[in-house]
């Protein structure tokens, strides 16, 4: 009898465990992107393999996504330790309008001003990117120097209601975060 009891105890282990094995995201930044007009430095990134059938299905049942962007510039220096210029961090939210039938977006380095997309692509697309975002004034920064930045996206941990949190343990599987990643310039 002791061993049929610790035979279900390990085939209940590895169903629990197998999901977020199988679900696991493989998320990751690219087309980090430096770039200036005449008084600004900006930034361009895109985050790809973030939208899982799990999370569209989320979303789709009126739960918002909200990725966070943490984005910090330092200056290099050799005989110092480096110097940290800024952190920022920008978000994106998107949530489904089910009566209206498209998707809401809205960005926090654009005053959260709202963005209809009408299909999920669009909304996805809208999602993963950052194209020109105004990382720090020019005059901040000196000539000749090197800079680096580097630059990580997570998905907001889904926040339900108090129940729904034992019914629904799984809704970690929908957590995502990159590593940092890097990107160096001489200014």
């Amino acid at each position: 009898m002791q061993q049929h009891i610790k035979i279900y105890f390990l085939i209940l282990c590895f169903t629990l465990l197998l999901p977020s094995l199988t679900f696991a995201i493989d998320v990751q930044l690219s087309g980090i992107k430096v770039t200036d007009t005449t008084d600004n430095l900006l930034l361009s990134l895109k985050v790809e393999g973030a939208f899982n059938e799990k999370l569209k299905e989320a979303i789709s049942n009126g739960i918002p996504a909200t990725f966070s962007f943490f984005i910090n510039l330092s200056r290099e220096r050799t005989l110092w330790a480096n110097e940290q210029i800024i952190e920022l961090k920008v978000t994106h939210t998107l949530k489904y309008h089910n009566l209206k039938n498209h998707y809401i977006i809205k960005k926090s380095w654009q005053n959260n001003k709202p963005v209809i997309a009408e299909s999920f692509d669009e909304a996805k697309k809208m999602m993963s990117e950052i194209n020109d975002l105004t990382i720090i004034p020019l005059k901040r920064l000196q000539k000749k120097s090197r800079y680096r930045i580097i630059a990580k996206a997570e998905l907001d941990k889904v926040k339900l209601p108090f129940l729904l949190n034992y019914i629904l343990f799984f809704a970690s599987l929908w957590d995502f975060e990159t590593e940092w990643h890097a990107h160096e310039f001489v200014y």
